[in-house]
């Protein structure tokens, strides 16, 4: 579904003579005078720059070259997810369905440390065009995949390359666009998936039925290069900060955000640790899975607690909670919606028609959500509107849970699943304000890679544990519908207990 492209940050920018307030009635740019030697030409040309629109001259084709970055993704996202029971049938190794998912983002993890560092050190240019690269060839191995490990391998690659581009633009959102516009800006890109969550689902399956669904991956390639084309030349090569950077330690909302381990290693041994996690619960037999668990357990929550702002684990209000809801919002969307095509197809004997459809339905929703969230973040403020997601996910779960049934009718899942796209839509981009509203001046970089990691981190976990379910009901025989049953309970449980979580995050945006 959404990849993650909603960012917003909320501060006073008063070095240049602008005084911003965000409001009721949206935002009023008050001018200072500095000196009394008259009007400065530079701080009125901010002035203008400040209160011009998304689609403003200075901003439209970084505007442009993002929304058709993120139209790119939302294709390669919806595409995937739809063909995935065509690619495993081909392939062959259900058992390792879930590693495609899951190996795509823990891919990502990577990206996003990097690239997050990448972003405030050399500027937002070079990170992106390395991530748009790497994308691409992830996309030339899994369309010559020959077997499901070559498809993973390939995932990977491409998850490396994705999870930078998310990262990258969280960072150029908030230094290109003043607080006022940003959340305008997260719905014009959530609408960017409009568009892909239409015809997405539709044209991969009737692509994969004439010719191939290798295809489905090779024809990916040239949004690729159209995407770069548009955005690289509009990201700025040294778009730093003038000011430096703070150190992030100014309170408990915004304590901890650097990281306290080179964020390179940190990553790596995250990753390493994940893999091993899902590697051991996957192995069939207690005597291989234990060490391997507990092996990967220990060095992966060692990395994750220092990589994240402080109290992460423990829901500290502001920041630490915000990261945290995040990464348990999306285990228990994604480890469900990574699964809605076999669900479908597998569980039910429907048409990947069917599972496209649904998948479209969630789109659409979720973007209608973000909109109605942009509308009522200011008024309700994050903590009702994610309290409020959270609900409909438990509600939108449960129903998954009904549709596996034989006796229900499949086509209720187009129903069920547009409840979910909903939950997510009012309350994902919630959280990204929230975070980005308390980074410090310079580490917009770093709180977004920090909000990413969670976020991503959640979506592996949650795609990999629903897919040790379908790998051990493989091994043994089970019915699809079975090994579903435990996994969307699993992620059921996690939306219940995210939704006690919401209570830590503040009821007001900082700005407020």
């Amino acid at each position: 579904m959404s990849s993650g492209m909603d960012w917003a940050s909320d501060r006073l920018a008063a070095d240049d003579g602008l005084v911003s307030e965000l409001g009721d009635g949206g935002a009023r740019v008050v001018s200072v005078a500095r000196s009394a030697a008259g009007p400065d030409p530079a701080a009125a040309a901010d002035q203008v720059d400040a209160t011009g629109g998304v689609w403003s001259p200075g901003r439209r084709r970084l505007t442009a070259g993002l929304v058709l970055t993120i139209t790119l993704v939302a294709f390669e996202s919806l595409a995937i997810a739809t063909i995935m029971p065509t690619v495993s049938d081909d392939l062959g190794g259900l058992g390792l369905y879930g590693w495609v998912f899951s190996g795509f983002f823990l891919g990502s993890l990577v990206g996003i440390v990097l690239a997050g560092q990448a972003s405030d050190e050399r500027g937002t240019r070079f990170p992106f065009a390395v991530g748009l690269a790497l994308f691409a060839a992830g996309l030339v191995v899994g369309g010559a995949a020959q077997s499901m490990p070559m498809l993973v391998a390939g995932r990977v690659a491409q998850g490396v390359g994705a999870g930078a581009i998310p990262a990258v633009a969280y960072a150029a959102v908030g230094r290109s666009y003043p607080p006022e516009l940003r959340p305008r800006v997260f719905a014009v890109f959530s609408s960017a998936w409009v568009v892909p969550g239409l015809i997405g689902p539709v044209a991969a399956a009737s692509l994969a039925e004439v010719t191939s669904w290798r295809a489905v991956f090779l024809a990916l390639l040239p949004l690729v290069g159209l995407a770069a084309a548009m955005a690289i030349p509009a990201l700025g090569a040294h778009d730093l900060d003038d000011e430096p950077a703070g150190d992030g330690t100014d309170g408990t909302d915004g304590a901890g955000v650097t990281p306290t381990i080179d964020p390179r290693i940190g990553a790596v041994v995250l990753v390493a640790g994940v893999a091993l996690v899902l590697g051991g619960l996957g192995a069939g037999s207690p005597l291989v899975g234990a060490p391997l668990v507990i092996g990967g357990a220990v060095p992966a929550v060692w990395a994750f607690l220092r990589l994240v702002p402080a109290g992460t684990a423990r829901l500290v209000s502001g920041m630490p909670a915000a990261v945290a809801v995040r990464g348990i919002l999306t285990f228990a969307f994604f480890g469900t919606d990574a699964y809605i095509s076999l669900a479908v197809t597998d569980a039910r004997d429907q048409s990947t028609w069917l599972a496209g459809a649904a998948l479209t339905v969630g789109t659409l929703t979720w973007t209608t959500g973000t909109w109605v969230q942009a509308r009522l973040v200011g008024r309700r403020g994050p903590r009702w509107l994610v309290e409020a997601g959270f609900v409909c996910l438990v509600v939108a779960t449960m129903g998954m849970l009904l549709v596996l049934r034989p006796a229900v009718p499949a086509a209720l899942i187009l129903v069920v699943w547009g409840l979910g796209g909903w939950s997510m839509g009012i309350s994902y981009s919630s959280l990204s304000l929230t975070v980005l509203a308390l980074a410090e001046p310079g580490h917009e970089g770093t709180a977004s890679a920090a909000l990413q990691l969670s976020d991503v981190l959640g979506v592996s976990l949650g795609t990999g544990l629903v897919g040790v379910f379908v790998a051990l009901g493989d091994a043994r025989g089970w019915a699809t519908g079975s090994s579903l049953t435990l996994g969307f309970t699993l992620t059921l449980a996690v939306a219940i207990g995210g939704l006690l979580a919401a209570r830590r995050l503040p009821e007001c945006l900082p700005s407020d």
